[in-house]
């Protein structure tokens, strides 16, 4: 049975509740804030880059390009590898083995070239020289007459890493664009 109010208390007045709950609001409002909250920190550490695959390398050049010098838009040395073949052969057509190269050869090399900003040849370095003298000596010399290289415009400067096939002909193939080599 619901309990009835007591018919002796008068009923709050209207002006009587407004009067309450204005006083309340004024003693909360006069309350001391809480403490700020401590600043939210991440459980896991933030995620560290990952280190580059490749070391770094020089800035883009950002001189002019001499009339007649090719570019190069590679991003990388693996990239600029075909680029520089290409350029190789486009400056020895007369000299590029047409075909699969027969299974014995005067000289296989592996070299390391490094171009720099203008194409130009900075150094030579010979992983893996070939073993005859002449094709030694003739790879150095045609790798130097084919500068300027393309310019590595996004690279700056470039590494890269070829393998010579030389034929007992004087014709040669590389590596990155080799037709292979013919069966016995």
């Amino acid at each position: 049975m619901p309990m009835r109010p007591d018919p002796r208390t008068p009923p709050a007045s209207l002006p009587g509740r407004l009067l309450a709950w204005l006083a309340a609001a004024m003693l909360a409002a006069c309350a001391t804030p809480p403490p700020p909250s401590a600043p939210v920190t991440p459980s896991e550490p933030p995620p560290v880059p990952l280190a580059p695959a490749m070391p770094p390398v020089a800035a883009p050049a950002t001189e002019p390009v001499a009339p007649g010098v090719p570019v190069s838009y590679a991003t990388t040395p693996m990239a600029y590898r075909q680029d520089g073949a290409r350029h190789i052969y486009a400056q020895n057509d007369d000299r590029i083995f047409k075909g699969k190269l027969p299974p014995l050869l005067q000289g296989v090399g592996v070299m390391q070239l490094d171009i720099d900003h203008r194409g130009q040849v900075v150094s030579m370095n010979w992983l893996r020289p070939p073993s005859h003298p002449g094709a030694r000596t003739e790879i150095e010399r045609t790798a130097r007459a084919a500068a300027p290289y393309p310019v590595p415009k996004r690279l700056g400067r470039v590494t890269y890493t070829d393998t010579w096939l030389w034929d007992q002909s004087g014709q040669f193939q590389l590596d990155t664009l080799t037709e292979g080599q013919r069966n016995r």
